[in-house]
Parts: structure tokens; sequence; C-alpha cells
């Protein structure tokens, strides 16, 4: 066995798990970086021929599209909060069973947030879209290869997916 010179670290990590467990979680989320996770629908039509349509929105000031997406609530699992946001800004109410994970599930963004991406596919002719006409000023189905202004988070998500302006191109 080699035995190496204790290093600056190797003294930091002795004293650290020499700490109080509390102090110790504490400590590790003052240094850790913070996350805002939300939960994304892509949500297809499956009235629609190939290449096939989209369910976006368009919230205020209402210039640019995006997906139906939110917050998720303290403890709340992604796939309820993907389920919730899509009933609350679109109207379409689908249980969590009816959202399978997009692959890959969960896309971390530079600028600290953390999105956990759902797929769902539904008939746009039998769905009824409902706004608030607050927080959503619009839903609409839009073709996959006539896609409208989208906001740039959006395009870079939906990039990622292999849709859209940004389809293909490294995330």
């Amino acid at each position: 066995m080699i035995t190496r010179p204790r290093t600056a670290r190797a003294v930091l990590y002795g004293v650290f798990y020499r700490l109080p467990v509390g102090f110790r979680r504490r400590l590790v989320k003052l240094a850790v970086p913070k996350y805002i996770v939300g939960a994304v629908v892509l949500v297809r039509d499956t009235d629609a021929a190939e290449p096939g349509r989209l369910l976006l929105v368009r919230q205020p000031p209402g210039t640019k599209w995006g997906l139906p997406a939110g917050l998720l609530q303290r403890a709340e699992p992604p796939v309820v909060g993907a389920a919730r946001e899509l009933a609350e800004e679109t109207g379409v109410e689908l249980a969590p069973e009816q959202l399978t994970p997009a692959v890959p599930n969960a896309v971390v963004h530079r600028q600290g947030w953390v999105d956990v991406v759902f797929e769902a596919r539904v008939s746009a002719e039998e769905t009824e879209l409902a706004v608030d006409g607050a927080e959503v000023l619009e839903a609409a189905w839009h073709p996959l290869d006539a896609l409208p202004t989208l906001t740039t988070a959006t395009t870079r998500l939906l990039g990622i997916y292999g849709i859209g302006p940004a389809a293909g191109r490294e995330p």
C-alpha cells in the first residue's frame, strides 16, 4: 500500500466529517449550486399527418411561443407538476400516467435551471383548449415544419429533441 502525504484537501475533509451532520448539511447547502426545477410537456397531435403538430402556448408579452411548462411546487413529483402545468396552461387534463419521460428526461440549462421533460400524444380534434388569458394568452397546435417564432428557451429545448430551427445543433 502506498501512502501519500496528507494534502490540505484531505485535512479539510477530515475536519468536515467530524462536524455534526446538521451543520455539515448547512455547509453543503451554502456551497452547492442551486437549481430551479421545472416541468415541460411536449404534446403532439395524434390526428396530424407527418411531420405532425405540437401544442404551443403564447404568454405575455405575447410575441413568441413556448411549451406548456412551469416550476415544480415543493416536494412535487416532476410528472405530477407536468400534468398540473399542462392543465393550468392549456386546459388539457391528463393523468400523470399518460405522460412519458422524454429522452433525455432532464435538461440542465447554463442559466441555473433544470427542465424535466415529458411527452404526451392527444387528439387535437377531441381536445378542447382553454386558457386563462392572464398567464397564457393563447394555446394552439402548430405544424412541426412551420413553427411560429419561438422563445429562445423553447428553441434550445426543442433542438435537443430534433425539432425546430435548432435541431441538430450542439446543446
